[in-house]
């Protein structure tokens, strides 16, 4: 799965088309592959009964109207995920046949209050599901779409006794896509998994994510307070401890960036040609074109609603020559190359 020309990154529709659609939804995936995405990009947690199913988190009380469902109100819990404290609804609590009788709402109505309009309208997906929509597309048309999965929570759901990593290599093979390896990418913010993966010969392209603070959550089930930070891996020494492991990284837009005191990017960082010297692919989430997902200095009128700068922010982040990006918006992309 390749970029179209050294200029073009791969173009990742993140969770389908979401800045049109409620994200994950099978409106979603569609409108992306319609607006002309290399891959699109499904986040993979698990239904109590060991069904691969797509939401961007296990907790889902903001992503369906599983609140308004009076029989599971008793399945409202808190939870530690990752080191985060969470009240709500986990998929791991529910047969599938349980959530297939949720429907999907917009994530954020605050800030894309056309998307809301859908609420309602679509049931969740399985990873099944989308296997299906995008082999009947690929089928019907000359340019493939692939998929650059997410693997959520992964130790986390091991511990609650879900093997996300078998599962989901399971529902691949069965619909052909162990054999398909120009069209796979896997990722995950830990890197446990990804070694799995590698050590198996999974014929993918994996892909380490890192969040701007902290530590993967698997490094600090296994080393507590001594696991490295996600800053160690985008240093020099820990991007050599990458080589060999994974095939590339994928950074927050923000770790792209030099910014000043008032948080106004002023340059790029160097990572990207540090990684590229080392034969690392890198790409980035999320470019998005709404004030509440800009970096400060391209905002502009009042509402974290209203589009911003996002142009002028979105060409400073291709200047540093990363591989690929997640959009929501993917047919944004070419106003800006």
């Amino acid at each position: 799965m390749t970029s179209t020309s050294p200029s073009r990154p791969l173009l990742i529709g993140h969770r389908g088309a979401s800045g049109y659609r409620p994200e994950h939804t099978a409106s979603a995936y569609l409108l992306a592959f319609e607006q002309g995405v290399d891959a699109v990009e499904p986040d993979l947690v698990v239904s109590s009964d060991g069904v691969v199913v797509i939401r961007h988190e296990n907790e889902i009380s903001g992503t369906t109207d599983v609140a308004n469902h009076p029989e599971f109100a008793d399945r409202r819990t808190t939870k530690v995920v990752d080191g985060v404290t969470l009240d709500g609804w986990f998929t791991e609590d529910f047969t599938w046949a349980e959530l297939a009788t949720l429907r999907c709402r917009e994530r954020v109505p605050e800030l894309r209050a056309g998307n809301a309009a859908f609420d309602g309208t679509e049931r969740m997906l399985r990873l099944h599901d989308l296997l299906q929509l995008v082999d009947e597309w690929n089928a019907a048309h000359d340019k493939p779409v692939g998929l650059v999965i997410e693997l959520k929570h992964v130790d986390f759901l091991l511990r609650q006794g879900h093997d996300l990593v078998a599962l989901m290599l399971t529902e691949l093979a069965e619909r052909g896509w162990d054999q398909r390896p120009e069209l796979l990418t896997i990722e995950c913010f830990e890197i446990d998994p990804l070694d799995r993966l590698r050590e198996m010969g999974t014929p993918a392209r994996l892909i380490f994510l890192m969040e701007s603070a902290g530590s993967p959550p698997d490094q600090i089930s296994k080393f507590g307070a001594e696991a490295h930070e996600y800053a160690w891996y985008r240093s020099d020494a820990g991007l050599d401890a990458l080589v060999g492991r994974v095939h590339g990284i994928s950074l927050s837009k923000r770790d792209l960036l030099v910014v000043n005191e008032r948080r106004h990017a002023i340059g790029v960082q160097d990572i990207v040609a540090r990684a590229h010297a080392r034969g690392l692919l890198v790409f980035t989430w999320t470019l998005r074109p709404e004030n509440g997902f800009l970096v400060p200095g391209f905002r502009s009128g009042a509402h974290r609603a209203e589009w911003g700068g996002w142009r002028d922010e979105w060409r400073l982040i291709l200047s540093t020559g990363l591989d690929g990006v997640f959009l929501d918006h993917p047919d944004l992309l070419n106003e800006v190359l």
